[in-house]
């Protein structure tokens, strides 16, 4: 009898270490990220100086991360994306002095083909998503229009707007993508104010995005009603903060040689009490992106405006760059950006640099 068992046994310790070998082939952790540094020169809006400066992030603002994955079978797979930006120029972690060592993405979750992927951390905005995918200039800090528009106070003048409030990533949130459908894929965020009796303190949004050949579009909403944690604003001038909502859309389509961008948005900001009354701001912005050679000549200008209840300004921004390819991981660009708002000097950036992804 027990010579019987035997090749059973063999059987089963064979397909044993097969099985674990498939399982460990259908897991992976991946190392990645993109460094980016430019030499230029720096004026701030309202100030008649300039610096001349090397700095990180003209193109985009460098990070890097560790993301991985493991089947679980059934079509569903446990991930995770631990994801940090850094400065170049300094060697120094993170995009200002004080922030933590993975805001761009720190998250854990599941996906699968049939019912999308829900991530639970600190997570991307599907606002954001909308915003750096439909313009030409994507998510550059340094350069592009929309994103000074969007996630940067207007410089001082007749009326204080803080811009996007809750930064770009929010903690403490969970994140749900639908599957694709044929090209449309939604996204909605929730953030949690974690801060016991008051839970109507909280963060939420979405996005849907279409994709079809040439032809793309989006539309975005977000409504936050903090922006560090409850009750205690980052910025002093938010005192008072009841809620922030915004409404973004954007399309682009390619014609081969040129393609074409165009956004708009509308924030609101309600204060409990103000003496100046609730912020209302506008933007609109065209772009493209032309290829010439092996880089592409981009292109934007955004019209913003805002008011409150006493007074108002008007924004004109625009930029233009060429971005060259060396190879398909490294490209060198030169930029040129200008930003004038009312009753303050303008402001403009330049600079030459480089950047490769890892």
């Amino acid at each position: 009898m027990k010579k019987q068992y035997k090749p059973a046994l063999k059987l089963a310790a064979i397909a044993a270490t097969l099985f674990s070998g498939a399982a460990m082939a259908q897991s992976s952790v991946t190392l990645y990220g993109m460094a980016d540094a430019f030499i230029g020169g720096v004026k701030n809006p309202g100030s008649s100086d300039r610096a001349y400066v090397v700095n990180s992030g003209g193109m985009q603002t460098s990070y890097w991360g560790i993301k991985g994955t493991e089947d679980l079978g059934m079509g569903t797979k446990a991930i995770f994306d631990l994801n940090g930006f850094f400065r170049p120029d300094t060697g120094s972690m993170g995009r200002f002095t004080g922030d933590s060592m993975f805001s761009r993405n720190a998250f854990v979750g599941l996906t699968n083909e049939s019912y999308g992927a829900l991530k639970l951390g600190r997570n991307t905005t599907p606002y954001f998503v909308s915003t750096i995918l439909f313009n030409p200039l994507i998510d550059s800090y340094t350069f592009s229009p929309m994103i000074f528009h969007t996630y940067f106070p207007t410089p001082a003048g007749a009326v204080f707007d803080p811009g996007i409030i809750g930064d770009s990533g929010w903690n403490n949130s969970l994140l749900y993508s639908t599957p694709n459908f044929g090209g449309l894929t939604a996204n909605f965020i929730y953030g949690f104010g974690e801060s016991p009796g008051n839970n109507g303190k909280n963060k939420w949004g979405g996005n849907l995005t279409y994709f079809a050949g040439d032809f793309a579009a989006t539309l975005a909403f977000q409504q936050v009603k903090f922006d560090v944690v409850p009750f205690d604003p980052q910025n002093p001038q938010l005192a008072g903060l009841d809620r922030q909502s915004a409404v973004q859309a954007g399309v682009t389509y390619d014609f081969k040689i040129v393609k074409a961008f165009l956004q708009g948005q509308y924030i609101k900001t309600n204060f409990n009490a103000s003496p100046t009354g609730n912020i209302k701001h506008i933007d609109g912005q065209a772009g493209v992106s032309v290829p010439v050679g092996a880089g592409s000549v981009l292109a934007s200008y955004t019209y913003g405006r805002v008011l409150n209840e006493v007074a108002g300004i008007k924004r004109n921004t625009f930029a233009v760059a060429y971005d060259y390819n060396l190879s398909k991981r490294t490209d060198v660009y030169g930029a040129y950006y200008y930003d004038k708002t009312s009753g303050v000097e303008h402001g403009d950036t330049f600079g030459v640099g480089v950047r490769h992804r890892f």
